[in-house]
């Protein structure tokens, strides 16, 4: 996991959970900034506007944004669930052409990297 701390002090650190910096690095520039504005607003303990609660993760700790690009649609998925800090979970192209929904092999990955953030969290805090 790779952490940031955040440059103003009344922000929360941005934890990235598996390959999802990497992946955001991939995307295009307007996807990417509207990304990071939702991350940096999640940091400030606020909601970018076009974000919604990811439905299934139980409460509204599990945060996903989408951006539609050039005919494709991609999406960022981050929780505020751990005190303190942001966890990134998951950033990709929906390739599915079946609707809206979150593809189910997108969904087991981000439960996986809760679980990932989960533990990380726990060995920050001396748990």
């Amino acid at each position: 996991m790779v952490s940031l701390v955040a440059s103003g002090s009344s922000l929360k650190p941005v934890v990235w959970v598996g390959g999802s910096r990497r992946d955001l690095r991939k995307l295009p520039r307007k996807v990417r900034q509207m990304f990071g504005y939702a991350i940096y607003r999640a940091q400030e303990g606020q909601h970018q506007p076009d974000s919604k609660t990811l439905k299934g993760f139980g409460g509204g700790s599990v945060t996903e944004v989408v951006e539609d690009f050039d005919g494709s649609t991609f999406r960022a998925v981050y929780t505020t669930r751990f005190a303190g800090v942001v966890y990134v979970l998951h950033v990709f192209q929906k390739k599915s052409k079946k609707g809206a929904r979150t593809p189910q092999p997108e969904l087991e990955l981000i439960r996986k990297r809760i679980q990932d953030a989960e533990a990380d969290y726990r060995q920050r805090r001396g748990h």
